[in-house]
């Protein structure tokens, strides 16, 4: 399924994670949103957005979401470590930086003047100027 969704998301963000798995195990959760999805999580409260104003709704996607997988006994994510999803976002944003591309981490907004906590799984293309 990760590389499904991946293959809906714009070439760098496929580049980097490409690279990011060869180091560190993850999941792509979602890449593109159709109008629908995006209608839903917008009334379910996982996005602040309505259609067609997040960047996972641009073909292909600027965003993505992603979170480390841990594979043991049962293969998870365990949502309850934010460490590793801060270590995994730090992981993410060397590759970005290492390849040059500009990328935004949902659990930085509060440096975006964004009132929300923080997406711990997003990351996203800053736009181009």
């Amino acid at each position: 399924k990760s590389k499904l969704y991946l293959s809906t998301c714009h070439a760098d963000i496929r580049n980097i994670f490409n690279t990011v798995i060869k180091f560190r195990d993850c999941t792509i959760i979602e890449g593109h949103r159709s109008e629908e999805r995006q209608n839903e999580a917008f009334r379910t409260g996982r996005s602040e957005l309505e259609w067609p104003k997040s960047n996972h709704n641009s073909q292909p996607s600027r965003a993505v979401d992603a979170a480390p997988y841990f594979v043991g006994r049962v293969p998870h994510i365990d949502w309850n470590d934010r460490d590793a999803f801060i270590l995994f976002a730090g992981e993410v944003m060397g590759v970005a930086g290492r390849m040059k591309i500009k990328l935004r981490w949902g659990g930085d907004w509060k440096r975006t003047g964004r009132p929300s906590s923080g997406d711990l799984v997003h990351f996203e293309l800053l736009k181009e100027v």
